[in-house]
């Protein structure tokens, strides 16, 4: 006798849109999800976010005289009367700017101040009818959450890349040589041209003011804490310039206080024998958890005063005498 087969119909769920056995959401949803956030934040900032176009003079060809290159980046308002927010090096040294918005309007900036050491400038403009960009919170930021970028790279206005916040507490030395400490670093593209941009959390909040990357490298770019912008900006505004007190270390932020991690020759720190490895966790008294911290507490009125840090060293709780610097406005 020869055997009977019964054909068997199996159904597979699709796995892009159907539901899936576990109750998990499909991935077309996750992805519509994504896609919504990075649209909406885009939808937020855009308005806010303008083209810098600058003109420099510098020296001619072999040395010999003058001529005027061109140069550019981004930046976004900030307030409602003008002011617009920007690395240093986009604006430094800059003999001529002049602003593009989103609706095409052109206009003159002049600088109201820049500092090196933040790569964090402040220019304005007259101009009615702005949308100034919502500034968030930095401290409140995770790695893994969306991060999106928007700019100008190589000219090519309201450019959208986005990613996720990949690091915390990162250090990138700016072009005066300091270090900037508690950076944000993101895969988020960034390009030349990118360079004075926000970069947004989901809710199309600035978290940070995006500065840098590495060339040689992919999907490693930085941006500048936007709670430190936010400082270096309200000092910009007030006084032109920041007259700064230092201490010379580099240091990351932990959720105890800041971890020391390298010490500058000839600086206050190494006068005051601070050391790699050494947690600063009160500065004149007030708990110091973070680099912002230290920001706040170390005023111009600071320079040349004795003060005293209070760090954790192994096992010790010490407090060392300490007598801060006035950093190099160059």
């Amino acid at each position: 006798m020869n055997p009977t087969f019964q054909r068997i119909s199996l159904e597979i769920p699709n796995a892009h849109t159907g539901p899936s056995l576990d109750g998990a959401i499909p991935d077309a949803a996750l992805l519509d999800s994504y896609s919504a956030a990075v649209i909406a934040a885009t939808q937020k900032i855009s308005p806010s976010v303008v083209n810098i176009d600058i003109r420099q003079v510098v020296a001619g060809p072999g040395g010999y005289g003058r001529r005027e290159a061109r140069g550019g980046g981004s930046g976004f308002i900030f307030t409602a009367n003008g002011y617009v927010m920007t690395n240093s090096h986009v604006v430094h040294n800059a003999s001529r700017i002049e602003v593009v918005l989103q609706d095409g309007r052109k206009f003159p900036a002049e600088v109201v101040g820049d500092d090196s050491h933040t790569d964090i400038a402040v220019i304005r403009i007259n101009a009615d009818g702005l949308s100034p960009a919502l500034l968030g919170n930095s401290q409140s930021i995770q790695p893994g959450q969306l991060a999106v970028a928007i700019g100008n790279p190589y000219g090519f206005q309201a450019t959208v890349t986005a990613g996720v916040v990949s690091a915390l507490g990162r250090s990138l030395r700016s072009q005066s040589g300091r270090l900037i400490d508690n950076v944000i670093q993101t895969d988020a593209a960034l390009n030349p041209g990118n360079s004075g941009g926000p970069l947004v959390n989901s809710r199309g909040e600035v978290i940070g003011v995006n500065t840098a990357i590495i060339a040689a490298a992919q999907g490693i770019c930085f941006a500048i804490p936007i709670n430190t912008a936010k400082f270096v900006a309200g000092e910009l505004i007030r006084h032109g310039r920041l007259r700064r007190a230092y201490f010379g270390f580099s240091g990351q932020d932990t959720r105890r206080g800041i971890l020391v991690l390298g010490i500058e020759r000839g600086s206050p720190a190494e006068d005051a024998r601070l050391e790699e490895g050494d947690l600063i966790v009160r500065f004149k008294g007030q708990s110091v958890l973070s680099i912002d911290d230290l920001h706040r507490l170390l005023t111009e009125s600071d320079i040349g005063k004795k003060g005293n840090l209070e760090i954790i060293r192994g096992f010790e709780r010490l407090e060392l005498p300490i007598v801060p610097g006035e950093a190099d406005p160059a």
